[in-house]
């Protein structure tokens, strides 16, 4: 898994097989399948993004896939051009359920394949059975990248006992108030990529006096240097907007450079403070 800093909004990171992840992409977790979603995710493909972030659980799949159809007719993309990602939810976590769970998402989506399919919660017991049908569908090349979501280290761990394919991407909570430095570390040291969902602490850091006063420095908005921020750090980030002037916004960060000084400020703002649940103790 290669780093470098991203320059440009469809830049990317080479994932430990090889396939390449933009750094940059747009979530629609909470985002109700509709109209409204529909013109958010053209909208961001309009705008440069090449990267979905979507979910069973989000039951938002089929209007995400309709947006795609559109999108990529109106600004004459192929499918290889996009980066979706999908994740099966607890409720499907056995290796039938899984494979079922993934033909359910594709068909919902429009797409033959996704590009990176996670296991979304680290559901004990049951998370094994779900990695070995990823691993089956990988293999059998219908996925082209798996990972996990939520997974802390002992979770990680746990896996990787009885992997044969080591997860490529482990999508957590991340953001200047839960910084989540041993886990980065960790999955480093695993080649396992790390991206960051709630990048902007579902809007909770926006006030933050701190934020504000590095944001000042350089001409730019709170959530602009979180996004920054993160991809400074290597970490893969997918902020959430529907509005598209929002949208526009949180992708214009690779005109500046976020200071050494300003980085460690920023990570020193650190409190372990989830806005989400805690992976070791969360019930669905």
């Amino acid at each position: 898994m290669t780093q470098h800093t991203a320059q440009h909004l469809q830049d990317w990171t080479a994932l430990q097989n090889g396939v390449n992840m933009p750094w940059f992409g747009l979530g629609v977790f909470q985002v109700a399948d509709g109209a409204e979603l529909v013109k958010a995710v053209k909208s961001a493909i309009a705008h440069g993004y090449r990267s979905i972030d979507t979910a069973a659980i989000y039951q938002n799949e089929r209007g995400v896939g309709q947006a795609l159809a559109e999108a990529l007719a109106e600004n004459k993309l192929s499918r290889e051009d996009l980066f979706i990602t999908s994740k099966v939810w607890n409720a499907d976590l056995g290796y039938e359920a899984t494979i079922a769970a993934y033909e359910a998402s594709l068909e919902k989506l429009g797409l033959d394949y996704l590009d990176l399919y996670l296991i979304h919660w680290p559901v004990e017991g049951k998370y094994k059975e779900a990695w070995r049908a990823l691993e089956t569908l990988y293999k059998a090349g219908r996925i082209k990248a798996i990972g996990v979501s939520n997974f802390q280290i002992h979770h990680l761990e746990d896996l990787l006992k009885d992997a044969e394919i080591r997860p490529m991407v482990n999508q957590v909570e991340l953001h200047p108030y839960l910084s989540q430095q041993a886990l980065r570390t960790f999955c480093r040291e695993q080649g396992i990529q790390i991206e960051a969902w709630s990048p902007l602490m579902q809007g909770g850091l926006l006030d933050q006096p701190d934020l504000q006063e590095i944001a000042a420095g350089y001409g730019k908005s709170v959530a602009q240097v979180i996004l920054r921020w993160d991809l400074q750090h290597g970490i893969v980030t997918i902020p959430k907007s529907t509005r598209e002037q929002r949208i526009t916004e949180n992708a214009a960060i690779f005109d500046f450079v976020l200071s050494a000084e300003d980085m460690a400020r920023i990570d020193g703002l650190n409190r372990d403070q989830r806005v989400g649940p805690d992976p070791d103790n969360f019930n669905f």
